[in-house]
């Protein structure tokens, strides 16, 4: 599995694939995929960077949606919770998930110039985290990788 978030690619079949991927997933799981949860998704793939619950609020209310902190909240904890989202705690934002419908431990890779994130496969840290943390007697129940630097972009400009 590749990083992605970076390199260059058709972004509208990418938006519209993923758009569909997630409406057939929450009709197979009889969740709810409301307008607003859609369009919060699909924002938070139109931006490929990290947005926070204050940039996704302005971007539904320039929509027509309401403006109120909690329709954004509400959406992302949605998306987080279907496993369409990721939440970048370095940044207290959100990410929409590269990998959509597969099982996968991501890791992001986090532009500090631009803020673009991308999202790539952990599993061999996991596997190595988990060795090591066993082999003290300690319970992993979450991990999250997150590296910061420099997307090729901001290289480039450097």
């Amino acid at each position: 599995m590749n990083a992605i978030g970076f390199e260059h690619h058709d972004h509208a079949t990418c938006i519209a694939s993923t758009l569909r991927l997630a409406e057939d997933n929450c009709a197979q799981r009889g969740l709810k995929f409301t307008p607003v949860r859609r369009r919060s998704l699909e924002i938070l793939l139109r931006e490929h960077r990290a947005m926070g619950a204050y940039d996704l609020l302005a971007v539904l209310a320039d929509d027509g949606h309401s403006a109120q902190p909690p329709v954004a909240y509400r959406a992302l904890d949605f998306l987080v919770s279907a496993g369409f989202a990721h939440k970048i705690e370095r940044l207290n934002a959100y990410i929409a998930c590269c990998h959509l419908g597969s099982d996968h431990t991501p890791a992001f890779l986090i532009c500090r110039n631009c803020r673009a994130v991308g999202e790539a496969n952990a599993s061999q840290v996991e596997i190595r985290l988990d060795a090591a943390a066993q082999a003290v007697g300690f319970l992993i129940e979450r991990t999250v990788v997150e590296a910061e630097g420099l997307c090729p972009n901001c290289q480039d400009a450097a």
